[in-house]
């Protein structure tokens, strides 16, 4: 089978490079760079929270044991906010759902703790989620301050380049487009309906670091509001990363060796099927 597999690899090997290379790839890599504004980023001084979620189950006999963390933190290492919720059986609402709200609830107890709040992810999640509730909690804690964003170091958006015939997110032909610091032209999504419009950019804030995508509810936003906040986010960075959002997923991560652990500590490590499910 795997034979018959390679094969037909080969034979569409040409096909696939296309995304690569070819006239099509070379007019949207010429319109990124287009899009791209130059920008180094100098260090400003803000204080930013970080938040992130996690969420972890293991299943046997007919049991769940499941866990979900949320925590709030700052670059310094001061923890605003953690949360936390576990259980045996099954979870209600779903994982995802309640790592969404622990996020809201984080959020609403950070902004007026701290200069930035950065979430890990993305505005859209918080809005398509299916507790419409949290979508208007979310927009609350924004709106008070409007000192909220949203980092992600992946996405598979795109709306930028779908007109040129991209088959390929819009991050991916801006980090083939250049390795220069700075950001793409703002754009402003209004799929979503009034109140939940969304102003987005891919951002580098150091020269050849990966490419975040920063989001922010709303419109209006200009170029030097933008400079301003990637000024915020370089001061405390790693690897052109948000270092509180690097704290926040070390902090609230949740692992199989944590979900043996609890196994263990539920009574249940001797329990038929508990660990041919975590080995």
């Amino acid at each position: 089978m795997l034979n018959t597999v390679y094969r037909d690899a080969l034979k569409k090997r040409e096909e696939a490079r296309s995304i690569f290379k070819g006239e099509k790839f070379d007019r949207i890599i010429q319109t990124a760079r287009e899009n791209w504004v130059d920008y180094e980023p100098q260090k400003k001084e803000a204080d930013i929270a970080g938040i992130d979620s996690s969420y972890n189950s293991t299943k046997f006999q007919g049991l769940e044991l499941w866990v979900v963390t949320g925590v709030s933190i700052k670059s310094d290492g001061t923890i605003i906010t953690e949360i936390h919720n576990q259980g045996l059986g099954q979870p209600s609402p779903e994982l995802e759902t309640q790592a969404s709200k622990m996020e809201v609830e984080a959020c609403a107890s950070s902004v007026d703790k701290a200069d930035l709040v950065v979430l890990d992810g993305s505005l859209y999640s918080q809005f398509l989620t299916r507790q419409t509730s949290l979508g208007s909690s979310i927009t609350s804690s924004i709106k008070k301050r409007n000192n909220v964003v949203f980092i992600s170091k992946t996405s598979s958006a795109r709306k930028q380049f779908e007109r040129l015939g991209a088959v390929a997110g819009d991050i991916f032909y801006y980090n083939h487009a250049l390795k220069r610091p700075g950001f793409s032209k703002i754009f402003v999504d209004n799929e979503l309906g009034p109140g939940k419009v969304v102003s987005y950019v891919y951002a580098r804030l150091r020269d050849s670091t990966p490419l975040i995508k920063i989001e922010l509810l709303g419109s209006g936003i200009n170029e030097n509001e933008m400079k301003s906040l990637l000024d915020k986010l370089t001061k405390n960075s790693v690897g052109g990363y948000p270092y509180s959002l690097k704290l926040a997923h070390e902090n609230c991560k949740i692992t199989n060796s944590d979900l043996s652990r609890l196994v263990s500590l539920y009574g249940l490590a001797n329990e038929v099927g508990s660990r041919e499910v975590l080995s």
